[in-house]
């Protein structure tokens, strides 16, 4: 399989001049391949959002290497990391971050015209096959406070396919959730994974949703932990 991400050696501290310098990050070493759907797990403090964070480019690391679909990123200036984040990645948070003003359709193409400027030829229809792919087609034009909180969530997750992502970063997708619709929204993620062979690297702390998943990467005092593969 192809490789979406790769970290060799990423270490990420903060801190200088008058505050103390920690390391978060250890020297991390990481691959995730094209189709996985893996789980991030961890105690809290271990690293996990600073390490999304490097992964998402939303900040750089401090050392070592980042590769994402083959392109070098760790010292890539802003707007290069904007562009690169905009070509390959996407994102799902605990909370769902929809704009209350639009529409659910109008949230989901906000990615797609921040990325160029304008919608591309196709985008609108692509968006409105997403929304019905998860069942939303029919509250298209309806604000996030006329939909239930499952319903919002599952319109963050189509957001962050609207770029056609090659890796979705997901920091508690489910956590905000009850436990049914929390495992609907989980499924949903799992089967746009097999149906569209889009990565999926997902913090939970759920252990019964963890255990879901084909792989689980272990994170502890910012170090990858060895782990067993789990049957998904």
């Amino acid at each position: 399989m192809a490789e979406v991400i790769r970290l060799e050696g990423v270490r990420k501290g903060y801190g200088g001049g008058e505050a103390p310098w920690v390391e978060v990050l250890h020297g991390v070493d990481l691959v995730l391949h094209e189709g996985e759907f893996v789980s991030l797990a961890g105690p809290s403090g271990s690293g996990k959002s600073t390490l999304l964070n490097i992964m998402g480019l939303l900040e750089p690391p401090n050392d070592g290497a980042l590769t994402i679909a083959g392109e070098r990123a760790e010292a890539l200036d802003d707007d290069a990391r904007t562009r690169l984040r905009n070509r390959y990645l996407g994102f799902v948070f605990q909370f769902h971050h929809l704009l209350p003003a639009f529409s659910a359709l109008e949230n989901v193409l906000m990615p797609v015209f921040a990325g160029t400027g304008r919608l591309p030829a196709g985008a609108r229809e692509h968006a409105l096959a997403l929304l019905e792919r998860v069942g939303l087609a029919e509250h298209a034009g309806k604000r996030p406070v006329q939909l239930s909180g499952g319903q919002q969530q599952r319109v963050a997750i189509v957001r962050a396919l609207a770029n056609r992502p090659r890796l979705v970063l997901a920091d508690e997708p489910t956590g905000n959730l009850d436990t049914q619709t929390a495992a609907e929204v989980f499924a949903l993620m799992h089967d746009i994974n097999r149906e569209q062979g889009v990565t999926f690297l997902v913090v939970t702390h759920d252990e019964r949703l963890a255990q879901d998943c084909p792989r689980r990467v272990n994170l502890v005092d910012g170090r990858i932990a060895p782990s067993p593969a789990l049957v998904g």
